[in-house]
């Protein structure tokens, strides 16, 4: 089972500000940092820093080398990054004295795939292969129908939650990973008991990772259902959590663990992952994970 990821890349610029600025407030920022990120990036950095191979797919601009830079050192294979003209997508994100995050995204280069380069793409991948998408690139519903025809295991972080998801089948995912806000968006519940119902009667046949931040996280499929805990940690930086959480349960179900102990092992990852700053450097190996489990 082979593990594609065709998801953005971005140049985080992280401004550190002590509340997160309001319509026509102007703030001196405490300080300012420039991190790799990007969904697609993160949650590739995830998987191979968790010891599962991943091949991260996507576009990145003339300014894109350090991604490049980035997969070499943690794994992450390459193989199909292209790298066009104009600049890689960024992303101007501010965190507040409280660790809460707000993300301003520019596409850039992550909204350059074409039908043409997707299909070579996945021309390397077939029947059972897992192949993670976000909402940072373009021709999602594209890339969903022709993984769909390969028999592929279609998982879905629908994020950031926009009129574009609209255009996908959502019928033909596998599994969900989302959070409280997207579960609300997708299903206009708010209630995360009455999110998972919901979510299972509008696609009885997908896994559906829900989580809920300090509240934990929850699974559920057509037989079983599990709840996770949060390893509680003081929190300097959130903007990786959801992604190292990705990334970490898509290892574990490569791999074939149980599901509780995926959801263990993910949510250990994710609490080390808030604990630093950046977001792809703060994402933890496997062997720090599991010996902080073994200590817990």
């Amino acid at each position: 089972m082979k593990v594609l990821n065709i998801g953005s890349m971005n140049l985080d610029l992280v401004y550190r500000v002590d509340h997160i600025v309001q319509p026509g407030e102007t703030e001196a920022s405490v300080s300012m940092n420039t991190f790799l990120g990007g969904k697609g990036m993160n949650q590739s950095v995830a998987l191979a820093k968790a010891g599962v191979e991943v091949y991260q797919g996507g576009m990145i601009g003339e300014d894109g080398q350090p991604f490049l830079d980035a997969c070499a050192e943690y794994g992450v294979r390459a193989d199909f990054i292209r790298k066009v003209e104009g600049k890689s997508g960024h992303a101007v994100i501010q965190i507040d004295s409280s660790a809460q995050n707000c993300i301003l995204l520019y596409g850039g280069a992550n909204q350059m795939l074409t039908e043409a380069y997707v299909d070579e793409v996945l021309s390397h991948f077939g029947s059972g292969d897992i192949l993670l998408l976000q909402n940072e690139v373009n021709l999602l519903p594209y890339i969903v129908e022709k993984a769909y025809e390969k028999g592929m295991q279609i998982a879905l972080n629908p994020s950031p939650f926009n009129e574009k998801l609209s255009a996908v089948d959502m019928t033909k995912i596998s599994i969900f990973l989302l959070n409280e806000v997207e579960g609300n968006q997708v299903t206009g519940l708010t209630v995360p008991e009455e999110i998972i119902v919901k979510m299972q009667e509008m696609f009885p046949h997908a896994r559906i990772v829900l989580t809920l931040g300090k509240d934990g996280a929850v699974y559920a499929d057509g037989e079983e259902r599990f709840f996770q805990p949060i390893f509680p940690v003081k929190a300097v930086d959130t903007t990786a959590a959801g992604d190292t959480f990705t990334g970490y349960f898509l290892a574990g179900l490569a791999e074939g663990m149980a599901i509780p102990e995926i959801l263990k092992m993910s949510a250990k990852a994710s609490s080390i992952a808030v604990s630093r700053a950046g977001a792809v450097p703060s994402i933890p190996y496997r062997d720090e994970v599991m010996a902080a489990l073994a200590q817990a």
